[in-house]
């Protein structure tokens, strides 16, 4: 079992290698791109919502900054995992290895550029004078880890089934536009009519962002979010792996 486990591991880390050496590859910047981006977007948003519209919101760049980076995370393993096996035909091919790390090699490469804005969250949370509490001792890697399973079930499904119907590739980055505004990320979850509120339960990233969110601004979790989002990650998990299992046994021929 240890060597197997060593074995995990060690496939894992090259493969998430590869994804961030794909990634940057001809790249000046590199990193730095993934704090650019949800930075430029903030700076959107809030000449949109607070400058034209005038959202009633003290400190709304600490706000929007706090649900654009694990947005991100989201957005980017989603929109990259849908061909991540079609990008990796000749390994496919040729090796035989636990394929199924493909995409969560993607998702642990988006984790990673999440892990490394964190502080970049709490260098505002520090420029606005708000206190980095005990919470985020347990609360990150809790959220780390839930997020981690819902994006890693979603995306392993999504892998599988864009082999066979090409159309998803397109189809996801729909769907994430359309999420996008579906989640508070520009808005506060109060700002949704009470008769709908409950629906935020019908939406994963939501859950998690609301929750990540209250972490970094005040250092609590909403429980009902938090369980539910657990849920969410067990049955992403258990479903992704089942679609996988159907399906993995074609690869090599469709690819």
């Amino acid at each position: 079992m240890i060597a197997q486990l060593r074995y995990y591991i060690d496939l894992i880390t090259v493969l998430t290698q590869k994804e961030l050496k794909a990634r940057y590859k001809n790249s000046f910047l590199g990193y730095l791109w993934s704090i650019a981006n949800p930075l430029a977007f903030a700076g959107v948003l809030y000449i949109a919502f607070k400058v034209i519209i005038k959202i009633p919101m003290e400190e709304y760049p600490l706000f929007v900054i706090t649900g654009l980076f694990p947005w991100q995370w989201f957005s980017n393993s989603v929109s990259s995992s849908s061909v991540v096996f079609l990008r990796n035909t000749t390994i496919i091919k040729k090796v035989n290895f636990t394929r199924n790390f493909l995409p969560l090699s993607v998702v642990i490469n988006d984790l990673l550029h999440f892990v490394f804005s964190v502080p970049i969250i709490m260098l505002l949370l520090i420029y606005y004078k708000k206190p980095l509490t005990p919470a985020l001792l347990y609360g990150l890697p809790l959220l780390f880890s839930i997020q981690l399973f819902i994006l890693y079930g979603f995306c392993l499904a999504l892998s599988s089934l864009t082999l066979f119907f090409r159309d998803l590739e397109r189809l996801a980055l729909i769907f994430i536009m359309l999420l996008f505004y579906f989640t508070p990320i520009a808005y506060s979850e109060q700002m949704i009519p009470e008769g709908y509120r409950h629906l935020i339960y019908l939406n994963p990233a939501a859950l998690v962002i609301i929750n990540w969110r209250h972490l970094f601004l005040d250092g609590t979790l909403v429980p009902g979010y938090l369980f539910a989002s657990f849920m969410y990650g067990l049955l992403s998990w258990l479903v992704g792996e089942w679609i996988y299992k159907k399906l993995s046994w074609k690869f090599a021929e469709i690819v």
